[in-house]
């Protein structure tokens, strides 16, 4: 990627609006939310808001509650976080491996 464009002109609507539908589910993964107060969020029409959500369904990000007919995350979100910190703890642990070899007194 070039540095001397911005950023923003690759920027595509859609693909924003999901980002921001995963941000918007986080912290309803009980009881979920309904299409209409995701649509009311978004500030979009239902079927941009069925598009999306069958497309995060698609992905693994987002599953319907069977018994709400409401949206949530999927455990998926939680397992790409766990993979996160488990990656940044073998980092640390290796920085520490080195920083032990290098401050031993010889």
């Amino acid at each position: 990627m070039s540095t001397d464009r911005p950023i923003n002109q690759y920027a595509h609507d859609g693909q924003q609006r999901l980002l921001k539908l995963i941000t918007l589910l986080a912290g309803h993964e009980i009881t979920g939310l309904a299409p209409a107060e995701i649509a009311r969020e978004q500030a979009c029409n239902a079927s941009m808001v069925t598009r999306d959500l069958a497309n995060l369904q698609l992905g693994g990000y987002a599953e319907l509650v069977p018994e709400t007919g409401r949206w949530r995350l999927s455990p998926q979100i939680v397992q790409i976080a766990l993979k996160h910190m488990h990656a940044l703890d073998r980092a640390q642990h290796r920085l520490g491996e080195v920083r032990s070899r290098y401050s031993r007194m010889a």
